[in-house]
């Protein structure tokens, strides 16, 4: 529930007049200094929207709001990594067997940080409709409005893809303080769905069209992703997989989502030539992002430690940065799918054999280029970089339970340095809400859903062209182990066929980018996926040499890991969401109600 609050408002930094709120229960005796009250605050409605615009960054391993423990170790791309499976309280996410309402910490935290947010937004739009047409004047005021509720829509769909059933808290609600009388289950799932769309809506309608990297903040062409998005979601079904899937494909919806995609086509984002250079710090806001929550170097704003990621200080590798905590770690299910035949996909064989390129190694088996921009793997050049090369022995940790693989887009490069390192390290990466790339497979997805096939297929082979182009620049060492072609037309006759090519091209592009889960329940197919995936990878080898430091002998080690995956299990008319958390259950008993099957 959202928690008890004073109506102090305090303001945080110069730069950005942020709001925080104390709990009344903990703070009653605490005075506070340099505050100002709620009237005073709603009379400056621009610092009321800095501060829901601050709220994007503002999270924490615990509390990602990019959601990568949500959607990448849920699936099959991805192991969870660290010094352990009791590293963290994530373990459940990688096997779900153990997924409870009672989890401790990070799911409740989530849930709250996420209300923190919104509110933070309820309270900015007030402000606008108090104070903010004399101000900042009526046209300023309007788009102010649109902005916020484009942020609030965007943190409530972060709550719905995660929890389902959540209370819907407006302004209106919170004005009549209403908080501790709002069920969970006040509107049905679609309806949420559709107060979210309605938000975005408003942004669409009243926002301005923004050559990209103008500015930060949000504009039509990404309320246009974002609608494109919510439609597309809802387009398969109602997220549980009796009731998902090709066989309840809402048309309407989908064509919802070619005609907002429409938008994003004919604007001035694009695809960034390089596939390498989207996930470098100082190509973050290029053509390709359309909307990202922003970071900063501290040596670029001036502060002391910039504005990180603190959704991904867990990532870092070890041995290469300075605290790696080794989290987020490729599967090898995941490599294998990087595998090409004549530069197509292996569809059916794939996974058959464990199979990983070795540096400078050429062999008959040859990968598509993105591997090598995806995962980092022994052998090769860390980001790039040769003074930086993994191997398996210092730049691994629990290889025992999570192999030798990590993961590179969410790092730059290890010779640019931290942005903040202390026990703790941050780095000033992308974190990209959409890109354009993204944006351009969701309305292949359609498209091809609406029997347009050829259109579907000039999209998809757009995108291999670029990836078949990204060799040269950042990945020449491993230039003789990639091939990669277009789709024939063979590929898209059948709407069968393209969707598995639509699939595999998403799964590839956007692999380790938060959202591989989120697929598989969309297209009503986590179960079959997931527990076909933990049957294969608990068998995890990974072979390779090393000299025994006493004898000088070269000895083969086949070090096994991923047995873990013994214990898991994928659950159907259950595992698709995740629990309302036991601490918002009781906080007001009786108010909220628990998804199915919990």
């Amino acid at each position: 529930m959202i928690r008890t609050m004073k109506k102090i408002y305090i303001f945080l930094t110069t730069l950005v007049m942020g709001l925080s709120l104390t709990n009344c229960e903990d703070f009653l005796d605490y005075h506070p200094t340099a505050v100002v009250g709620e009237e005073e605050a709603f009379s400056d409605p621009e610092k009321m929207v800095n501060a829901a615009y601050s709220m994007l960054g503002d999270c924490w391993y615990t509390y990602p709001f990019n959601l990568w423990p949500y959607g990448d170790l849920t699936s099959d791309d991805c192991l969870k990594g660290g010094s352990g499976t009791g590293d963290t309280n994530y373990h459940a996410f990688d096997i779900w067997s153990t997924v409870t309402p009672s989890m401790p910490d990070h799911m409740d935290e989530l849930w709250y940080r996420l209300y923190c947010a919104i509110s933070r937004c309820n309270r900015a739009l007030i402000a606008l409709s108090r104070n903010g047409e004399s101000v900042l004047g009526a046209d300023l005021a309007e788009q102010r409005v649109a902005e916020v509720k484009f942020l609030r829509a965007h943190f409530y769909f972060k709550l719905i893809t995660v929890f389902r059933q959540v209370p819907w808290i407006d302004e209106v609600v919170y004005e009549d303080n209403a908080q501790e009388r709002t069920s969970n289950v006040q509107f049905t799932y679609e309806e949420l769905m559709g107060k979210v769309i309605a938000d975005f809506e408003k942004a669409y309608n009243v926002l301005p069209v923004k050559a990209p990297g103008t500015d930060a903040r949000a504009n039509k062409i990404a309320a246009a992703a974002y609608l494109a998005k919510c439609y597309l979601t809802l387009a398969w079904g109602n997220g549980y997989e009796s009731g998902t899937g090709v066989d309840h494909i809402n048309k309407a919806y989908m064509q919802k989502v070619v005609d907002y995609t429409d938008d994003v086509l004919h604007s001035e984002y694009g695809y960034l030539e390089d596939f390498g250079d989207i996930f470098l710090p100082e190509c973050k806001n290029s053509k390709e992002s359309v909307f990202a929550v922003q970071t900063s170097n501290y040596e670029d704003d001036n502060t002391t430690y910039g504005r990180a990621n603190w959704s991904v200080v867990l990532n870092g590798c070890p041995g290469i940065w300075t605290y790696g905590h080794g989290f987020h770690r490729p599967s090898q299910n995941l490599v294998n799918a990087f595998k090409t035949r004549n530069g197509l996909p292996m569809f059916d064989d794939f996974n058959d054999k464990i199979d990983y390129p070795v540096y400078g190694q050429v062999t008959e088996q040859k990968w598509d280029p993105r591997l090598f921009h995806t995962v980092g793997m022994p052998t090769y050049p860390y980001k790039y970089e040769a003074n930086y090369t993994m191997n398996t022995t210092t730049t691994m940790r629990q290889p025992n339970d999570y192999g030798y693989y990590m993961s590179m887009k969410e790092m730059p490069q290890r010779s640019k340095g931290e942005t903040y390192y202390d026990t703790w390290e941050a780095f000033a990466t992308a974190d990209y809400v959409f890109r354009y790339t993204d944006v351009m497979l969701m309305r292949a997805e359609a498209l091809i859903e609406l029997d347009r096939l050829p259109e579907a297929r000039t999209i998809i082979n757009d995108i291999r062209q670029r990836a078949a182009d990204s060799v040269n620049k950042h990945i020449s060492y491993a230039k003789d182990q990639c091939e990669i072609a277009l789709y024939p037309k063979t590929y898209f006759q059948d709407k069968e066929t393209a969707r598995q090519c639509l699939r595999w091209e998403r799964r590839l592009e956007m692999a380790m980018e938060n959202g591989r889960y989120f697929d598989l329940r969309r297209w009503g197919i986590a179960s079959e996926t997931l527990n076909a995936y933990f049957a294969s990878e608990q068998n995890d080898v990974y072979t390779y040499t090393q000299v025994d430091e006493e004898t000088g002998e070269t000895k083969v080690v086949e070090q096994t890991y991923g047995g873990y995956y013994k214990d898991a299990h994928y659950t159907p008319e259950k595992n698709e969401f995740f629990p309302i958390p036991y601490n918002q259950m009781y906080y007001i008993p009786g108010l909220y109600k628990q998804n199915k099957n919990y």
